[in-house]
């Protein structure tokens, strides 16, 4: 499903969309219960199988008052350089603290779109969420 966020260009959301697509096929293949780094293994291959350009456990910094610390965040993903991608095996829902976790991760990387994607559920739809930079 692309979604038709106004402050998300339609490149974007076509990239998330296809990344959410392949997700539901590795759950339906896989289903819960693998940990995080297998499923982001999963996801990776796919999507360079399928011509994508993804970084997988990049390091992005943070700068405080003129100090720069480099390594301060790892994202799981990052798919054609505009879509952020954090995999997730927990038990119950997506919490406040992840979404703020990748909205941290959007801004010390200057991307406006993010997803969490908690492979540990019954159905994979109720664990993607998405991040918006605004």
């Amino acid at each position: 499903m692309i979604y038709n966020e106004p402050d998300i260009p339609l490149y974007i959301e076509k990239v998330a969309a296809q990344v959410m697509d392949l997700a539901l096929l590795i759950h339906r293949e896989r289903g819960p219960g693998l940990l995080e780094k297998g499923y982001e293994f999963c996801l990776y291959h796919d999507l360079v199988d399928l011509g994508f350009f993804v970084r997988s456990q990049v390091y992005l910094p943070i700068t405080h008052n003129n100090h720069k610390l480099n390594q301060a965040y790892r994202v799981d993903l990052i798919v054609n350089d505009c879509l952020v991608v954090e995999i997730k095996a927990i038990e119950g829902p997506i919490l406040p603290i992840h979404k703020s976790q990748v909205l941290s991760y959007l801004k010390a990387g200057g991307y406006r779109l993010g997803l969490i994607i908690n492979f540990n559920t019954q159905y994979l739809k109720d664990g993607i969420k998405r991040v918006i930079a605004r």
